[in-house]
């Protein structure tokens, strides 16, 4: 997984949990609702500023949506095997 891909699948499930669509995370970011779907889709290399402004939308730091969790991690080590 690359990480573009791993930044948007987390984008995507903090985004889902808080119960927002991708029209309230862009708008609580000050992005474009396409954008944000295609950050989502990992069809964007995101800067660094506009990622900071998504994960202040969503209420975590920035690592947070870098960083690897449970689940991912055991899909990971399944790959390897």
């Amino acid at each position: 997984m690359t990480i573009t891909e791993l930044f948007a699948r987390n984008v995507r499930e903090l985004r889902m949990e808080r119960g927002f669509s991708q029209e309230e995370l862009a708008h609580r970011a000050g992005l474009h609702r396409t954008y944000v779907g295609a950050v989502e889709r990992g069809e964007r290399n995101i800067t660094l500023l506009n990622a900071e402004r998504i994960a202040e939308a969503l209420g975590v730091p920035l690592d947070q949506c870098v960083r690897l969790n449970d689940e991912q991690r055991k899909e990971q080590t399944a790959k390897r095997s």
